[in-house]
């Protein structure tokens, strides 16, 4: 699950980072209201979607009036704010931050992320802030500084000097960063993170250190034990089909080929994808439905992928080791005729009660591909679709 920016920062301050004064805003007036109530003489105004590279795109501006403010806030919200993680298509602003001007002296990149490697949590920072992290790995790798931590232990202050002195924090400012990054590492193991980072950390002119940015990844399998981050969810910000697919507990993740899949287990579905690939197509969703898979719920996966137009056939891959064949085969004849469906559909599977499986699809009078192993599926199903 991730939040936005503005959403982000509430966290940071709770744990005692500083960050700029800042104010969600939904319309143009309170966005002026907003500049109205913070006061000064500059602001940022900022879109607020679920993606980075927002100021390349055009989603952040500075403002030196209130009539700016208005301008910026007008000509941003409501946009179709394109960056390198929204894809072509880009993502519609239905929030701004009003934010103080900073007076920044120098930008740095901190970040706490689960590192599965060593299984420890990896804090990395970097000089080259308010640049792509990736780029700068790419570039320049001996610009990032590492340590990883024992959750047992936690972030030591010898880690903390070590992140500060590596990324040429000035003397008088370290305490201040070691300071930070010991909070950013307390709200990562807190919140139940996946990721949170700081891009860009800014030390000011008069030598504080401040959050400008910030952002997060939460686990979503921890979720239940976060209530108030939960309620930091923005619908909006997420695939309709994937929030549909949630509520029958399916795991769905939308692609962009035209082979749909309904497969049983993560490691079968992303196996699967991969054959499809192997044959010369392309999968259009991730969709495991578990080991507990009800008629209910095959249905409802059915209707998910039939709910993309790019699908031109549906590839079934089930193992029977929980999971009944015969359970899934009924589940797949009562949603091919519930959804009538008119697309090619090839059925594999194996496993428990597989005979009986087989036998409910060959007598549903349903125009069914039967198939025997993953290759044989995939061909069937490639050959049919083109």
């Amino acid at each position: 699950m991730k939040i936005h920016e503005y959403q982000g920062k509430e966290i940071l301050r709770k744990f005692g980072v500083a960050t700029p004064r800042g104010i969600p805003c939904f319309s143009v007036d309170e966005a002026v209201k907003a500049a109205e109530t913070l006061g000064g003489k500059v602001w940022v105004v900022k879109a607020q979607i679920h993606a980075g590279g927002r100021g390349k795109g055009g989603g952040v501006k500075l403002a030196k009036s209130l009539d700016e403010v208005r301008s910026h806030a007008n000509a941003i919200l409501g946009m179709q704010l394109k960056t390198h993680q929204t894809g072509p298509e880009g993502q519609k602003v239905r929030r701004l931050l009003i934010e103080d001007g900073a007076d920044i002296k120098k930008e740095y990149y901190v970040a706490a992320l689960t590192d599965r490697a060593t299984q420890k949590v990896a804090m990395m920072a970097s000089s080259e802030g308010g640049m792509d992290i990736e780029e700068v790995a790419h570039k320049t790798p001996e610009k990032i500084i590492k340590v990883f931590v024992d959750p047992l232990v936690g972030l030591t202050d010898a880690q903390a000097k070590e992140l500060a002195n590596g990324i040429g924090v000035p003397e008088a400012s370290q305490a201040q960063a070691i300071d930070t990054f010991k909070k950013l590492y307390t709200c990562y193991m807190e919140t139940d993170a996946s990721l949170a980072e700081i891009n860009p950390l800014i030390l000011e002119g008069n030598g504080n250190i401040k959050a400008l940015d910030a952002k997060f990844n939460f686990d979503s399998n921890a979720l239940y034990r976060q209530p108030e981050i939960v309620a930091y969810r923005d619908l909006d910000e997420e695939d309709a089909d994937e929030i549909e697919a949630s509520k029958f507990d399916l795991a769905y993740i939308s692609l962009d080929g035209n082979i749909g899949c309904l497969v049983n287990g993560a490691g079968l579905a992303m196996a699967t994808m991969d054959t499809i690939k192997l044959f010369g197509a392309e999968p259009a969703n991730f969709l495991d439905v578990g080991g507990g898979a009800t008629t209910e719920k095959v249905t409802e996966a059915f209707k998910i992928m039939l709910k993309n137009t790019k699908v031109k056939g549906i590839l079934v891959n089930i193992f029977g080791g929980i999971m009944k064949c015969d359970t899934i085969a009924t589940g797949v004849v009562t949603a091919a005729k519930e959804t009538h469906l008119s697309v090619p559909l090839v059925v594999r599977m194996k496993g428990t009660n597989e005979d009986l499986g087989k036998k409910i699809l060959a007598e549903s009078g349903l125009p069914i591909i039967a198939a025997d192993t993953m290759a044989e599926a995939a061909t069937k199903i490639v050959a049919a679709v083109k």
